[in-house]
């Protein structure tokens, strides 16, 4: 039997929860439940702080995770991103009060706050910039205004909060984040199959079908417009001078697309969500 490891909290909990339902596994009732078996796809949950996964994973209790790829390179575990999913999406920067540093080399023998000791330490030391890491267990933005650092390093998403310290970003990003699913191993049974079927999801998710009938003659055109995953399907009508075609198009260009469809003369054009995909 598969054993996943599952974020029990956090930003990445409730989309990896979602994923693996829609992924047809079985998910937990009761929010306390620390496991969950799942007997009919031969697997088993198991709930953990994000921040515990990759360790586990790296040592071999357990078979397979989604975490962040930011705390899959923080942990220094042995488990290797194998998948990307797509969400929890983070950015990683450096930041200070405002004019103090402006190029990563000033932070050469400075002090830097982060919740992430292991994942800046070895960038910076990849960088050829030795700094004393403060290790802090979130709300690093505080760490200079009360002394206790020079610097931080931290998630940033507009900004806001760490400009409402008097702190201002400088220096490369660090690390772009996302959630991963993670393992030591990857020839475990059950792994390629819980990774189809989360690619799956991603596809449905990101995807749309779209049919329309369109002139013949058009048809080229047409297609050239939805040139579908692979390619699209093309069917006649009862009037041999149309043909009716269905094709997977982006979600997010979809209204575009069938400006696009309408302007060149296809009609009908329809757009049903997907549910779930194997590509």
């Amino acid at each position: 039997m598969l054993k996943i490891a599952v974020p029990n909290k956090g930003s990445l909990s409730e989309t990896a929860a979602e994923m693996l339902y829609e992924a047809g596994y079985v998910g937990r009732r009761d929010p306390r439940a620390l496991t969950v078996a799942d007997p009919r796809n031969d697997v088993e949950f198991f709930y953990l702080r994000p921040r515990d996964i990759a360790t586990y994973v790296g040592s071999g209790a357990l078979d397979v995770g989604i975490t962040g790829r930011d705390l899959l390179l923080d942990s220094g575990s042995s488990a290797v991103e194998i998948a990307s999913l797509d969400f929890g999406e983070s950015t990683f920067r450096f930041a200070a009060a405002a004019g103090r540093f402006t190029d990563l080399k000033d932070l050469e023998g400075v002090r830097v706050a982060t919740s992430y000791p292991g994942l800046v330490g070895n960038f910076l030391s990849a960088n050829g910039v030795s700094a004393a890491l403060v290790a802090l267990d979130g709300a690093v933005e505080s760490a200079v205004k009360l002394g206790v650092a020079d610097a931080v390093a931290d998630v940033v998403s507009t900004g806001s909060t760490l400009r409402a310290q008097g702190l201002e970003i400088f220096g490369p990003v660090i690390l772009e984040s996302t959630a991963v699913l993670i393992s030591a191993r990857t020839d475990l049974p059950g792994i390629t199959t819980l990774q189809r079927r989360l690619q799956g999801v991603l596809v449905a998710r990101q995807y749309v079908l779209v049919d329309y009938d369109v002139p013949l003659r058009l048809l080229e055109a047409a297609t050239a417009i939805t040139p579908g995953i692979e390619s699209p399907t093309i069917s006649p009508l009862h009037d041999p001078d149309w043909v009716a075609v269905r094709s997977m198009v982006p979600r997010a260009d979809t209204n575009h697309i069938m400006d696009e469809l309408y302007e060149l003369g296809a009609r009908a054009i329809l757009v049903s969500s997907i549910h779930a995909a194997r590509i």
